[in-house]
């Protein structure tokens, strides 16, 4: 099988302590504007991209620093790249699943349907494919619905492929519904960020 590439980089996650000046920061350095925020998660961008950057505020998650200073929390959290379709995304999965390399969590976002991975030395990255076909859709779906599921539900990418291999169109599967559960592996997060 064949490599399919992404098509774009699409945004950059940082963990931080500085959380108003770092939004601050970047809307001065990049001029970005930001797209959706809460206490304890921020997205800003500066094109027609829905986000270039996220910020996750650290301090909700350990109000003294100490502990997660020292562990390394503050920094890039990942790295994104966006892929044609979903179907590219998913046969991408396939393949590197069969050199034995498999995604940690598999999230719709509702942006996003979303595949993450980490290299040998940990650096996390995520694989995606935009749900909707502009940012105004994707900015309209985060104003609307983040605050009560801001992290998404997780998906099955075996279970998918072999429906998209089928014949079901990729409409079918990039409009999450919301009403469904937060990521288990993500809930407690998805608790801090969204409270007031």
């Amino acid at each position: 099988m064949s490599n399919i590439r992404p098509t774009k980089f699409a945004h950059v996650v940082y963990r931080t302590r500085r959380f108003e000046q770092m939004l601050h920061w970047y809307e001065t350095v990049f001029g970005a504007v930001i797209q959706y925020q809460n206490p304890g998660l921020a997205f800003l961008t500066y094109d027609d991209e829905h986000h270039r950057f996220a910020f996750a505020n650290m301090a909700l998650f350990q109000p003294d620093g100490t502990e997660m200073e020292r562990s390394g929390a503050i920094g890039v959290d990942h790295v994104a790249y966006t892929y044609a379709s979903l179907r590219d995304l998913l046969e991408n999965y396939a393949r590197l699943k069969e050199e034995g390399i498999s995604p940690y969590w598999r999230i719709h976002h509702g942006i996003t349907a979303s595949l993450y991975y980490a290299d040998p030395d940990g650096n996390q990255m995520e694989f995606q494919v935009d749900s909707y076909n502009s940012s105004e859709e994707a900015n309209a779906f985060i104003n609307a619905h983040w605050d009560a599921n801001p992290l998404g539900v997780e998906f099955d990418p075996d279970e998918w492929l072999s429906r998209l291999r089928a014949g079901a169109p990729e409409s079918e599967f990039l409009l999450r519904r919301i009403h469904e559960p937060v990521s288990p592996l993500r809930g407690e997060i998805a608790g801090l960020v969204s409270a007031d």
